[in-house]
């Protein structure tokens, strides 16, 4: 056999066993309410290909490829066992199983390292909490998908309704259209599932969700009781109300919480998930996801601040063009914004640097940062550039910063490439908040240069969704648990 069909061989081998993996993800996911990561990285709802793409990104972070013959029987294990809703991480059971020396068998490791999420130890399966949308725009649409992705079982969150403006609403084929912008999106790609429209009832139907559309001109004219719905958490995707009392208008009757994608100001919490989100108090009913900037720059700052101390720092953002931008030049109330989007790179504020206190309160040092609107849809790069307390070299940094992303509480935050050609395109869909781009890093001795790509767009919206689950009960443990 040559080595040409040796290598095939081999893939068709690798490709069977992920097949094979198929079902036994479905089946814990709908019954049983675990979701089966490998390295973070959700493998519900996956395709053979993506599984093994999955696999192969391990060498990235750990050195080499992890094969699906070493993580499958971790995953036939995890069936034999009275699992509750949980997420179990394959690839972290792989790679602490082989470091681990008590001689146990994989069915015996994988019992004890998930202990936690069996027997009378297992978490309750929580009833589903409804959620509304109150806007529709780039962030409410992924929020949407994210959600209806992630229903699984049914225990978990269930997108309820969508609050939209009236003006729309009485125009022709506006349910339609609607439903048409959550099915197809020029960046993210194709709604993965089917979304039908039920216009006697005002419905849209996606992946068999009835989500109920809504036209209302304030919060304060709707009782969203009215359409079956109770204890929800709203999530405020306009950006139109950012204080306590304006944000209050919403608690109406059927709304238990309010979340905002936008900075809150004043009293309002920030919160970064994977940072501060522990510190949200059970009865706190307003609170902010802060912005996707704050979301990039705050875990590795903090993962930065905790190994080395930082005295003092400044970050400048190359963001990609939003929708409060002109498409060509015209009036617009901020500065430089009514210059065209798609042919400038245009000096705007970025209020990050600011939140950053909110949600690092113990972090003393003062941060600066500028922002850079340039002409690309989605994608953008911090450059964080930090005084630390301490010298140290490029080579730590970058080992530091590598385990944070594979083993640390933040690893579903901070992602880590080592990749020579990166660009931002590379990074749209990415679920995390913030990608080390270590071919980029410089260090030199207690100065530190972090380029920090992220999906403005998608890897933000996967943050509000991990808080909205924080706060609805619905966030199940992982594990392997992570380093500490």
């Amino acid at each position: 056999m040559s080595a040409n069909e040796d290598s095939f061989t081999h893939w068709k081998t690798r490709e069977e066993i992920a097949e094979s993996m198929i079902p036994i993800i479905g089946r814990l996911h709908r019954e049983r309410d675990v979701t089966v990561l490998l390295h973070s990285r959700s493998l519900v709802n996956k395709s053979v290909i993506s599984i093994l793409k999955t696999h192969r990104f391990a060498r990235q972070i750990a050195g080499a490829e992890l094969s699906v013959t070493r993580t499958l029987p971790f995953l036939q294990a995890l069936t034999a066992l009275d699992l509750g809703p949980s997420q179990i991480d394959i690839g972290m059971l792989a790679a602490t199983y082989q470091s681990d020396g008590r001689g146990l068998s994989v069915a015996e490791f994988t019992a004890r390292a998930v202990a936690g999420a069996t027997g009378v130890n297992k978490a309750e399966s929580r009833s589903g909490r409804d959620v509304v949308l109150y806007g529709f725009g780039r962030i409410g649409r992924l929020v949407a998908r994210l959600l209806i992705e992630k229903a699984g079982s049914g225990n978990g969150l269930r997108l309820r309704a969508i609050v939209v403006r009236p003006g729309s609403g009485l125009e022709s084929q506006d349910l339609v259209k609607r439903a048409s912008l959550l099915r197809r999106d020029s960046i993210h790609g194709p709604f993965q599932g089917t979304i039908t429209v039920d216009e006697s009832r005002g419905l849209i139907i996606a992946n068999g969700h009835e989500i109920k559309v809504i036209y209302a001109s304030d919060p304060a004219s709707v009782d969203y009781t009215a359409y079956g719905i109770e204890n929800a958490v709203l999530i405020d995707n306009t950006g139109r109300w950012r204080d306590r009392a304006g944000l209050s208008q919403h608690l109406r009757p059927g709304i238990d919480k309010v979340v905002l994608t936008a900075p809150g100001k004043g009293d309002v919490p920030n919160i970064v998930h994977g940072v501060n989100h522990d510190t949200v108090k059970p009865d706190e009913r307003i609170l902010s996801c802060a912005s996707c900037t704050t979301n990039a720059i705050v875990p590795p700052l903090k993962a930065m601040a905790d190994e080395y101390g930082v005295l003092r720092g400044h970050v400048e953002t190359v963001h990609s063009f939003t929708n409060d931008q002109n498409l060509l030049d015209n009036y617009h109330s901020s500065d430089r914004r009514g210059r065209s989007a798609a042919l400038n790179m245009v000096i705007t504020e970025t209020g990050a640097a600011s939140a950053v206190a909110k949600a690092l309160p113990d972090l003393k040092a003062p941060i600066t940062g500028s922002s850079i609107r340039v002409p690309v849809p989605d994608v953008s790069i911090a450059i964080l550039n930090l005084h630390l307390a301490r010298e140290t070299t490029r080579e730590e940094v970058l080992d530091h910063l590598r385990t944070v992303s594979l083993t640390s509480p933040l690893r579903r935050q901070i992602d880590f490439t080592t990749a020579p050609d990166a660009v931002s395109s590379d990074f749209i869909g990415s679920r995390h908040a913030s990608i080390i781009d270590a071919g980029a890093t410089k260090v030199h001795g207690d100065n530190a240069i972090l380029y920090l790509w992220y999906d403005n767009e998608f890897g933000y919206s996967c943050q509000v969704v991990r808080t909205v689950q924080h706060v609805s009960g619905v966030e199940y443990p992982t594990y392997p648990a992570p380093a500490v």
